[in-house]
């Protein structure tokens, strides 16, 4: 477990805030409730009757053993509607990677659950569910799914190989080769998905003709300083802006500015951190400082061979769908490294959702979009995002 979830650890998460948490039931108790809440789903069964925990398996396999995705409320960022999608996406893109990393070791993911806790944790049947976990559920967590393991005899994929993707994964914000590229690599970014992408109604949208991409670029130019001029939602993104990049790996969360401009002297780190304080953006707004920071993000963008969208079929998707999405979105990330690509979301031009709305309708994109990234291949190599220790995000239960 501890060595699927330091992988895991390693995958994208909104602002790097990493809001997963994942309970590993250990307790008799916790293990009755973690199988009753994913047999219940499927309407129980007469082995699951027979099944008890901490022996073997009715039809004779090893003991099962489970997993509880969780959202992290003490982690999430709640200061736009739209980041309780990005947090969903986040977390499910931490179970893609947490499954193939377990399946590697030989643990094949037999039945999921999903849970809605966003809209029904007020309901009696949920609050119940989480009783039934044991007093050492932890209090700032929302369940999103149960997932049910079983021992296999062969490992599926290769666990170094995923770490090694998992380590050159990153998001990359400097230019990008002009290079178009080819359609078959395309293609197979978007080959079917497994482990808990499989199943994700997500669209996904190539943008590679120079009319599409300078109809994006000008967008970003014109709405990318949104995020800049929002007070609140600036000033929680800057409390993940951290000092250097030493308070950054200390802290394992956040990103310093070097993540987001690249390599930069002492003088101009001091004086751009300064100049994006919230206090100071408050100001410098009213001189046009959120539009000239557009300007700078759509130049970057207009030179990008090519931009993918992902959008949900459903213009609302649920938690199961949209946990799914964030599988998706890291199926496809994965893909994409191992192809030598590198990408760089533009979420801003989704985190508000007239604008996302109006992105939509100017690209023709259906549903509801939830990531928008440059694509391509790096002129330059990029410093990775810190992280948490992976067993800081697991508790027994």
């Amino acid at each position: 477990m501890y060595e699927a979830a330091g992988i895991a650890a390693l995958g994208p998460s909104s602002h790097n805030c990493q809001p997963w948490g994942v309970a590993w039931p250990t307790g008799r108790g916790a293990r009755r409730a973690a199988e009753r809440l994913v047999d219940e789903a499927h309407g129980g069964s007469a082995e699951a009757a027979a099944r008890i925990s901490g022996v073997t398996s009715a039809d004779g396999n090893e003991t099962d053993e489970y997993v509880i995705l969780a959202l992290d409320r003490e982690r999430e960022l709640t200061s736009l509607p739209a980041h309780a999608v990005e947090m969903l996406i986040s977390c499910g893109a931490y179970l893609q990677i947490l499954l193939r990393a377990l399946a590697a070791q030989g643990w094949s993911t037999d039945r999921v659950r999903f849970v809605e806790p966003l809209a029904g944790e007020r309901r009696s049947g949920t609050r119940d569910a989480c009783r039934s976990l044991g007093d050492t559920w932890p209090v700032s967590w929302s369940p999103l799914c149960v997932v049910r393991l079983r021992r296999t005899d062969e490992a599926s994929g290769s666990l170094a190989g995923l770490r090694r993707t998992a380590l050159a994964r990153r998001t990359n914000r400097a230019p990008y080769r002009p290079d178009a590229v080819e359609p078959a690599v395309l293609d197979g970014l978007c080959a079917p998905p497994a482990g808990a992408a499989e199943g994700a109604d997500v669209t996904v949208r190539h943008l590679v003709a120079d009319s599409e991409r300078e109809v994006f670029a000008g967008f970003v130019a014109r709405h990318g300083g949104r995020d800049f001029s929002h007070r609140q939602a600036w000033r929680e993104t800057y409390s993940f802006v951290r000092r250097d990049a030493a308070e950054a790996e200390e802290r394992g969360d956040g990103f310093p500015l070097s993540q987001l401009f690249g390599p930069m002297p002492t003088p101009r780190r001091l004086a751009l951190r300064v100049a994006l304080a919230p206090t100071t953006m408050s100001v410098l707004r009213y001189a046009g400082y959120h539009r000239l920071l557009a300007r700078q993000l759509a130049r970057v963008v207009r030179q990008t061979p090519a931009v993918v969208a992902m959008g949900f079929a459903d213009p609302a998707p649920g938690v199961e769908a949209t946990v799914r999405g964030g599988a998706r979105l890291a199926e496809y990330w994965s893909r994409a490294t191992d192809a030598g690509l590198v990408l760089h979301p533009v979420s801003v031009v989704l985190q508000h959702d007239d604008v996302r709305t109006e992105l939509q309708d100017r690209l023709g994109l259906p549903g509801r979009t939830f990531f928008v990234s440059r694509l391509g291949r790096p002129l330059t190599d990029f410093p990775r995002s810190p992280r948490r220790t992976g067993a800081r995000a697991v508790r027994t239960i």
